[in-house]
């Protein structure tokens, strides 16, 4: 699958890239839950590398009429 990310990237809070996930406070609630895509918290300021978010998309896949990828 190609990349939706740019894997040498560093996303932010406010990127229209990350919008493809979902908005600020979907985001927000995934980390609170320990839920979504690994990122990084640079004081107040969270960072998703473009590798990262690639990585989770991926674990999302699903075959229609079979299982998760990740299962």
């Amino acid at each position: 699958m190609a990349e939706l990310f740019q894997s040498d990237r560093n996303y932010v809070l406010g990127d229209p890239e990350l919008e493809l996930l979902g908005d600020r406070t979907k985001l927000a609630q995934w980390r609170h839950k320990g839920m979504g895509p690994v990122y990084y918290k640079l004081g107040r300021k969270i960072v998703y590398r473009g590798a990262d978010l690639n990585e989770w998309v991926a674990a999302q896949r699903i075959i229609p009429g079979g299982t998760p990828s990740h299962a």
